[in-house]
């Protein structure tokens, strides 16, 4: 059902979707001078609107194709990922925001998916502390017998802590889409992504005190 479900969205609700960027694009090449203030403004909005679309589907086809992609696990290396991520991170957002990043222990993951993890957490942590005016990201491990607990901090927007069930759901956003750019899939792809390896994720936060995530991944028994 799941893989019709997305057969369905990327060749039913692509082609008009296509139409409406085309004439959108059109009428504002040709015809923009026609247009009075408003009618520039409706037409910036239906433009908009439909590159948004574009990006949900974009976003809803890669969440399902998680269910269906079998786990490659390597050895992997979280101070590189970490550091690679971080480096593809704009550089204006980087500098401005306070760093901490502890030594973080290597894991058993397939390395694209975790990839996933990490770079939906940090841009988030990024994303959300970005219109305070010092923010601080913090990034680590906690190791256990059994497994390990990864973490990232930010000391911005937050969160309501009686919304937390909806954190992890498919286009659940608990800030407006005028306060912070977003689709609501990323974190439904760091619960799957996470769980899929047989670990777990959870978030703690409070508004405007920013939010700490935490996923963990087991440890590797002895053969």
């Amino acid at each position: 059902d799941l893989e019709s479900f997305s057969y369905s969205i990327s060749h039913d609700l692509r082609a008009p979707l296509r139409s409406i960027n085309g004439f959108a694009s059109i009428l504002s090449s040709d015809y923009g001078a026609l247009l009075d203030e408003e009618g520039k403004k409706l037409l910036s909005s239906v433009q908009r609107n439909a590159s948004r679309m574009g990006t949900l589907i974009d976003e809803l086809l890669a969440f399902s194709k998680l269910g269906r992609k079998a786990i490659e696990k390597s050895r992997v290396d979280m101070n590189e990922m970490v550091r690679q991520i971080l480096a593809d991170v704009d550089p204006a957002a980087r500098k401005k925001a306070q760093l901490l990043i502890h030594e973080l222990p290597s894991a058993q993951a397939d390395k694209i998916l975790i990839g996933q993890v990490w770079t939906n957490l940090i841009s988030n942590a990024f994303k959300y502390s970005s219109k305070i005016d010092k923010p601080a990201i913090e990034i680590g491990a906690v190791e256990a017998p059994d497994e390990i607990q990864y973490f990232v901090r930010d000391n911005g927007a937050g969160f309501n802590m009686a919304y937390v069930n909806k954190l992890f759901g498919v286009f659940q956003r608990l800030h407006r889409p005028e306060e912070f750019e977003g689709t609501g899939v990323g974190l439904a792809i760091v619960h799957r992504v996470v769980s899929k390896h047989g670990g777990k994720v959870w978030a703690e936060g409070a508004p405007h005190e920013g939010a700490i995530f935490r996923f963990t991944l087991p440890k590797e028994k002895p053969r």
